[in-house]
């Protein structure tokens, strides 16, 4: 991209956008994917309150989950009072208040997904002598392949346009915190429409493209998939 369309300022904010959304999706991939399971298949009397807790990013304001991750992280919070270290504006800090805020956007086309799996399958798998570990790998995870996609889509897309979490727990440090959306706004403050437009409009090219994508091989796999 030609130097006068973009500054270097704003080529490290996209890249450590970038970088934020990849390591974001890949711990929620990690964290998600068992929480997902199990949610899809306990009976348990708690499910409900743990899937109240999941979709709380969906309904809370940004800026009061930041706050909370900001008093749990910062240099006066209790991680910190235990000896730990002040993960407050650090990328460190970024990824755990990402991990937060997009938790629903991984766990639940997991759980649909591994929900609408039936349990006649695993239980012929079991028959067959197949273990836990290989139903899972051979059985559930191709039959849950759009509920991936869509996961990883979503949880990646998602953390793409953060502001709130990722201003209240990292603040808006170049090169070390700040993150497109909020270069964004800076623009917007400063009234540089132009560079403004840039970003804007490469976020949602990119948006629109993962969307794209992600639609169509949905679509090609519910064709090939019984």
């Amino acid at each position: 991209m030609p130097s006068e369309w973009i500054s270097p300022h704003d080529l490290a904010a996209l890249w450590l956008t970038l970088k934020l959304a990849a390591v974001t999706t890949v711990v929620l991939l990690i964290l998600g994917t068992p929480l997902a399971l199990w949610l899809a298949r306990t009976k348990s009397r708690f499910k409900l309150a743990i899937e109240s807790v999941v979709a709380l990013p969906l309904v809370l304001p940004p800026t009061v989950l930041g706050f909370y991750l900001l008093m749990l992280l910062g240099s006066q919070g209790p991680i910190q009072a235990l000896g730990g270290p002040a993960l407050a504006f650090t990328f460190t800090g970024l990824v755990i208040g990402s991990v937060f805020y997009s938790l629903p956007f991984v766990v639940q086309p997991l759980q649909n997904a591994f929900a609408g799996i039936e349990r006649g399958t695993l239980e012929a798998a079991a028959c067959l002598r197949a273990g836990p570990w290989d139903r899972f790998c051979s059985v559930m995870l191709p039959l849950s392949q759009r509920g991936f996609l869509t996961a990883i889509t979503l949880g990646f897309a998602h953390t793409l346009g953060e502001f709130g979490v990722v201003l209240m727990i990292g603040g808006n440090i170049p090169g070390e915190t700040q993150v497109v959306s909020i270069a964004i706004y800076d623009h917007v403050e400063a009234v540089d429409y132009a560079s403004a437009h840039v970003l804007s409009g490469l976020l949602l090219a990119l948006s629109f493209l993962m969307l794209f994508a992600l639609y169509t091989i949905n679509g090609r796999i519910k064709m090939v998939l019984p």
